[in-house]
């Protein structure tokens, strides 16, 4: 089955009625998890950043208290995890102040976590990586933010 652009699916999506689109809204939901979630978050969240921002971090800090500390193996894991699903939510959000918001939320996990991942090349690669994408996401933004944010970034250099 050949996919059709976007600018096909919108053009035939404005052809549709109220009860139509929301037929093919709801069974999209129902297909895919993911879909599922940023429906709810584009129903009940955008209108809220501020409560979204918040929800995600309380997530973060409940994933890394949940990570299985038996070996490095698990640990990696876990973080890869919490990772994901927060990369997944900035997807969700596409506002580059959640972006950095959560990514520094992450990195300040990820230094305060026992045991210490310096000791960890690969988490320390992960949270290096981590601290150039915050970089990137904070020159895009107005100065006024960009300046507090660099307090942020400076306290996570320290790690």
């Amino acid at each position: 089955m050949k996919v059709a652009p976007l600018k096909d699916l919108k053009k035939e999506l404005s052809y549709l009625t109220p009860e139509e689109l929301q037929v093919v809204c709801l069974r999209l939901a129902k297909y895919k998890k993911d879909n599922k979630e940023l429906l709810s978050y584009l129903l009940f969240d955008a209108s809220n950043e501020a409560e979204f921002i918040e929800t995600v971090k309380s997530e973060i800090d409940e994933q890394f208290t949940l990570i299985n500390r038996k070996s490095t193996y698990w640990i990696k894991k876990g973080i890869r995890k919490i990772l994901a699903g927060t990369k997944k939510h900035i997807r969700y959000s596409q506002i580059k102040t959640t972006e950095v918001e959560l990514l520094i939320h992450f990195c300040k996990g990820l230094a305060r976590f026992t045991p210490s991942i310096k000791r960890n090349k690969a988490m320390c690669d992960l949270y290096a990586r981590q601290r150039i994408l915050i970089e990137n996401a904070v020159g895009k933004l107005e100065e006024d933010l960009q300046y507090d944010y660099k307090e942020d970034l400076i306290e996570l250099g320290k790690f």
